[in-house]
């Protein structure tokens, strides 16, 4: 799910500008000049005429190694048949990641072809060629070579009456007018109210913990899923918009009204756990009537039309009408940024959980340090000071991006190239990359099924690059330009202030998780308080 960029919340949390397009590294031989610095009492500062002339070390990157032209290999069957087949295999027979896994397998192959779901009736063509590793994947992000219209669900698209007759940004091409003018709008509903989002936080997230303290006392379970979903819309809602919607018309419905308007999205590639036949016919043979859930939607739209004034204002001066904006604003609201939070803050807790009592000492340790050495409030340069917190985020959205698959259409002729061959994928044709595999690649990562929460600490820094959750790499920004999650450095600061909130709180706490179609269930039996 796509989900948010705050600027201004410290230095490497920035908002992009309009024009900002990727660094790309250069190496070149020569000198470097090296200029002393001199501070005018004015407090600019200048530099001296002279200059030493000092030769650059250049140490030569390795020749590439010429990987061997490969047929991509797969096939997709007899017409029809052969995706209704495959579709069995990956709901039903296998799931999805042995389906995915068992053709690589069999084909010697991280690239393949074979067909994805939904398939017949609600598209007509599954036929795509897979990336299973960390090296081919990064294709999906070359703009220059791939296509992203439409593809934001993957080989079909939902109808556009569920999202108020307008075709939203997650389904735009950079190459496309609209796309630059409505990430724009996105940038800024986070930068607008950035002053807001740590407050409100605490605020929020401090009536979940005491929540689950309730529900702990009470039974000796606490259920994190249902009260961490409305938290989640309560944040967002008080942090970005203003507005409170316990005291709306909304009440406490948004979680409920949401999960049944995205259910009408991506239920064609939903495993509900229903009896086949059951799913077969109601999410995978015609698609659920929009009018269903209209009247929902109508609540939704009603509290963001009304939340969105200054929202409003900058949609005017972009150019984008206030009907346009308010679709857009509820989809990147509550799919994107509710939605990642909605799966990736229990799979977060459920990870940390597993982790046991020696890390969370470590992290409680850690995070009490620093927010006391910073006068006992939590500060971005509190923050920066806790590389462990930083990592244990890091690490879960590698272990379990909460977007799993991405698609691309090749918009050219093109080679990609896997660890151990290279592969023509032809003009039109549908990429497909399986994020999980290529975030655990062996090849990259050691212990790459493992969750080693200290991975991303001291020289671990660099493999950052290969974090790849937001739709880019963790080391890139967000920008007009290209397809990035508009919120990834939003959704990476609060995943981080969870972490911290849940140790200033806790010395350490027992979960159970189970799997749902979309994230883990996760159950808290036990609460450790702080006590030191």
């Amino acid at each position: 799910m796509s989900s948010i960029v705050i600027p201004s919340l410290q230095p490497h949390l920035r908002f992009p500008s309009s024009q900002e397009t990727p660094q790309r590294s250069r190496s070149r031989v020569g000198f470097v000049s090296i200029r002393p610095i001199v501070y005018a009492a004015d407090g600019v500062s200048s530099s001296s005429s002279s200059s030493l002339r000092v030769p650059q070390r250049i140490v030569s990157p390795p020749e590439p190694i010429k990987l061997p032209l490969r047929k991509i290999p797969g096939d997709y069957g007899p017409p029809m048949f052969g995706a209704l087949k495959d579709r069995q295999d990956y709901f039903y027979n296998q799931g999805r990641e042995e389906y995915l896994k068992s053709r690589m397998l069999r084909y010697e192959s991280t690239v393949y072809r074979t067909n994805m779901p939904p398939g017949p009736f609600i598209t007509s063509d599954s036929r795509v060629v897979v990336l299973l590793d960390g090296k081919s994947f990064p294709v999906l992000f070359d703009h220059s070579k791939v296509e992203k219209k439409d593809l934001f669900t993957g080989t079909y698209m939902p109808v556009t009456e569920l999202t108020g007759g307008y075709r939203v940004l997650s389904y735009i091409d950079p190459s496309e007018p609209d796309h630059a003018k409505l990430k724009q709008l996105v940038f800024f509903l986070l930068k607008h109210r950035r002053d807001k989002i740590m407050p409100e936080f605490h605020s929020t997230f401090s009536e979940l913990f005491e929540t689950l303290e309730k529900d702990l006392a009470a039974s000796g379970r606490a259920e994190y899923n249902a009260p961490g979903e409305q938290a989640a819309f309560n944040f967002l809602a008080r942090s970005l918009f203003g507005a409170d919607p316990v005291d709306s018309k909304l009440g406490r419905d948004a979680p409920k009204l949401i999960a049944k308007w995205v259910l009408f999205q991506l239920g064609p590639v939903l495993s509900l756990g229903l009896p086949k036949v059951v799913e077969e016919l109601l999410l995978r043979t015609v698609r659920l009537p929009p009018a269903l859930i209209k009247a929902d939607y109508r609540r939704l739209y009603e509290f963001f039309y009304k939340s969105s004034e200054a929202v409003f204002e900058e949609a005017d001066r972009l150019g984008i009408s206030r009907e346009e904006a308010c679709h857009n604003l509820l989809f990147t609201t509550c799919f994107n940024s509710f939605g990642g939070m909605k799966i990736f803050f229990p799979n977060m807790i459920k990870w940390i959980g597993r982790a046991g009592v020696n890390l969370h000492t470590q992290l409680a340790r850690e995070i009490r340090t620093a927010v006391k050495a910073n006068g006992g409030k939590i500060t971005m340069g509190a923050m920066e000071q806790m590389p462990l917190m930083k990592s244990v985020v890091y690490e879960a959205f590698r272990i379990e991006p909460p977007v799993p698959v991405q698609y691309g259409r090749a918009k050219k002729d093109l080679v990609v190239e896997s660890h151990d061959a290279a592969f023509e994928i032809k003009e039109g044709e549908m990429i497909c990359g399986y994020q999980p595999f290529a975030t655990r690649d062996p090849k990259i990562f050691d212990r790459a099924d493992e969750f080693v929460p200290d991975r991303f600490t001291g020289d671990g820094e660099e493999l950052l690059k290969h974090v790849l959750w937001s739709n880019g790499p963790e080391t890139q920004s967000p920008s007009v330009q290209n397809k990035q999650c508009a919120g990834k450095d939003f959704i990476v600061f609060i995943s981080r202030l969870m972490v911290v909130e849940l140790f200033l709180r806790y010395d350490s706490f027992d979960i159970e998780a189970s799997n749902t179609p979309l994230g883990a269930a996760v159950t808290v039996t036990s609460l450790k308080k702080a006590s030191f």
